[in-house]
């Protein structure tokens, strides 16, 4: 089963726009496409996950699993972010134990949502 990383491309992260520049969600987004992807994970960019005093903002989801949504990351955590979207994917139920997650994930967690119900 695919876990899902939606990434918010239209972070500002409190900078400035700057015409024909990209925004730093955007950044984040392209840089973790570049990166080789772990099994069972898929990036999605979405245009907003409202969590916009906290830029750059991801969220993980996976069917019957936990969903997270992260704040305060920059492109320097695009390794953790992978890292952790990857022991996420691993999980049956997205909840993984809190010394296997990277720093990140320990400190940045902005909300947990329980699993849907079939």
């Amino acid at each position: 089963m695919t876990a899902k990383l939606f990434v918010c491309t239209t972070c500002r992260a409190g900078e400035s726009v700057v015409e024909g520049q990209p925004v730093p969600g955007r950044r984040l987004y392209t840089l973790l496409t570049s990166q080789s992807l772990p099994s069972g994970l898929e990036i999605i960019p979405v245009e907003c996950l409202s969590a916009c005093n906290n830029g750059c903002v991801i969220a993980l989801s996976a069917s019957g699993r936990w969903s997270y949504v992260y704040g305060r990351l920059t492109e320097q955590d695009a390794p953790d972010i992978l890292a952790g979207a990857e022991a996420y994917a691993a999980t049956p139920d997205g909840l993984v134990p809190w010394r296997q997650r990277p720093q990140i994930f320990r400190k940045q967690s902005l909300a947990r949502l329980p699993p849907q119900e079939n």
